[in-house]
Order: C-alpha cells, then sequence, then structure tokens
C-alpha cells in the first residue's frame, strides 16, 4: 500500500531536452530526504508537452536511478483509453510498481465513459492502478460513486487514488464505500492536514519537490498521531504550497529548486513560460519561511 510523502516529480529540461544527469540527482535527493514513493510524469512533470518516446525515458530512467529502493508510481494518464494502455504496458516492462491514471481530459467522459475507461485498463493490465481526480484541470469529476464502483470490481488493481478535487468530503465517502485497502493520497498539498484527519494516508505531492525532507517529517507525524508536529510542519510548509502555484505549475516549482540547488535548471516547455517578478518574490518568502533559503 502507497502511503507518505510521494513528490510528483517535476521534469528538468536543457536547451530543450530532458536534462537525465539532473533528473538522476532529483531522484536520490527525493529518496535520501525520506520521499517514500515517486511519481515521474505526472501533471508536474509537464508530461503533456513530452512525446511519447520521451515519456518513457523519464519513467525508465525513474526505475533505474531508484534501483527498488522506492516504489514508482509511473505517470499513464491520457484522455485516450489506448495510449494510456500504451504507457501502462511500457510502466510495467521496465519495473514501475504501479500506474497513475488521471480522469481523461477535454473529451469530457460521462461517469459510464470513465468506468469503461478504468475497467479496460484494469482488465488489459495487471498494474496496480492509482486513479487521479483533478477536475480543475481536466474539466471530468471522478464522482465517489464511481471511485467506489471501481474498487469494487477490481479490489486486487484499483488500489488508491490521488484526489485533487478539494471536496475534504470524498475522504469519508471512499472510506465507508470501499471495503478492499485503498490508499487515499490528497493531491493538493495546503489540504493534507485535514485529508489524512479524515482517514488519508499521505499525499502525491508538488511541494516535496522542493521541501521532500520537511513534506516526509510532516506525513511521518501524520502516521504517528502526532497532531502537534504536524501542525507545526504544515505552518512551516504553507505559504510554500500556495506559492507553487502563484503562476502556471511547474514554472513556481522550478524557480524554487534552481534557488535552491545549483544543479537545476529552470527551463520548461512551451506554452509555460517562466514566473515573473512578483510571484519570484512570494516562492522565495515562502522559502525563507520554511528554512530552505
Amino acid at each position: 500500500m502507497f502511503s507518505g510523502s510521494i513528490p510528483a516529480l517535476v521534469t528538468p529540461f536543457r536547451d530543450g531536452a530532458f536534462d537525465e544527469k539532473a533528473f538522476r540527482k532529483l531522484v536520490d535527493w527525493q529518496i535520501e530526504s525520506g520521499s517514500s514513493a515517486l511519481v515521474p510524469c505526472g501533471t508536474t512533470g509537464e508530461n503533456s508537452t513530452l512525446s511519447n518516446a520521451e515519456h518513457h525515458r523519464v519513467i525508465e530512467l525513474c526505475v533505474e536511478q531508484a534501483a527498488g529502493r522506492v516504489p514508482i508510481i509511473a505517470g499513464c494518464g491520457s484522455n485516450d483509453t489506448m495510449n494510456a494502455l500504451l504507457h501502462m504496458n511500457f510502466s510495467k516492462k521496465c519495473g514501475a510498481q504501479a500506474a497513475l491514471l488521471v480522469a481523461p481530459y477535454y473529451n469530457r467522459p460521462s461517469q459510464a465513459g470513465l468506468l469503461a475507461h478504468f475497467s479496460y485498463l484494469a482488465e488489459h493490465n495487471d498494474l496496480p492502478i492509482i486513479l487521479y481526480n483533478v477536475p480543475g484541470r481536466t474539466v471530468t469529476d471522478l464522482k465517489p460513486e464511481t471511485v467506489c464502483e471501481l474498487a469494487r470490481r477490481f479490489p486486487k488493481q484499483i488500489v488508491g487514488i490521488k484526489d485533487a478535487s478539494g471536496d475534504l468530503s470524498r475522504v469519508t465517502d471512499h472510506r465507508m464505500g470501499i471495503s478492499s485497502p485503498f490508499a487515499q493520497l490528497s493531491g493538493d498539498d495546503e489540504l493534507a492536514l485535514p485529508f489524512n484527519a479524515a482517514g488519508g494516508v499521505g499525499c502525491i505531492s508538488v511541494t516535496a519537490n522542493v521541501a521532500p525532507k520537511l513534506c516526509a517529517e510532516f506525513q511521518l507525524a501524520c502516521k504517528d498521531n502526532d497532531l502537534k508536529k504536524a501542525r507545526d510542519l504544515n505552518d512551516k510548509l504553507y505559504p510554500l504550497h500556495y506559492a507553487m502555484f502563484a503562476d502556471a505549475s511547474p514554472g513556481p516549482v522550478k524557480y524554487a529548486l534552481a534557488r535552491t540547488q545549483d544543479w537545476f535548471n529552470e527551463e520548461l516547455r512551451l506554452p509555460l513560460v517562466k514566473c515573473g517578478d512578483a510571484v519570484r518574490a512570494q516562492v522565495d518568502a515562502a522559502l525563507e519561511h520554511a528554512g530552505l533559503l
């Protein structure tokens, strides 16, 4: 079962290409800092601007560099079911432990369509699946009843959800509606404390890219039911959680990494651009508040 602080890794670029050297350093630093698993090729990894060949190389290199030290949850989502299956087949072959599958975006499937999409993937590849609901980006909302039905149909394969709906009541909906082991992971760093209090077990995190040790310590405090420590760490991280989305993500994340790690370059791919001066000042202030600058 997946739990704890799980960074949704950025994809470093240099001169337009995947910067493999920097990515290897990022993977090592995350693991050494206490991250419990890694997610390559999620939204924060700019997967929408990666070719399939690049997408697969990022996953392959993450698995290779992690070398079994932590599980790899490969970003395999697509609004094309067959392309998602292609990513899953590759990820399983190269040794990933699970697939993160976002609800299909842009084409806006119904709940019946979502059931059909995820069921097809579960029936054609046995890699464990973590559902990913982020209606603010996809415009498609994976409703609790659909999540519960998928877990009922595929109890050994649909093993969890990254929930970025912002609706904390869903943690209880899922917990009460699913009898099989099911990992509820927050997709919103700023909601991780109340999410865990309601029954969550961790966070697939953006902030952990920049503050992996603090995020890991926060999740451990939650697991240990040490509310005071968890709240203190949350207060330390809170401005940073919001700063990471003060401009189009992962612009602020890459800026923060470039400010704190001399081996990281903040290059993004169009249509994303580097964040402006006001956002940089907000990120700097949040880094200082967290003791990272």
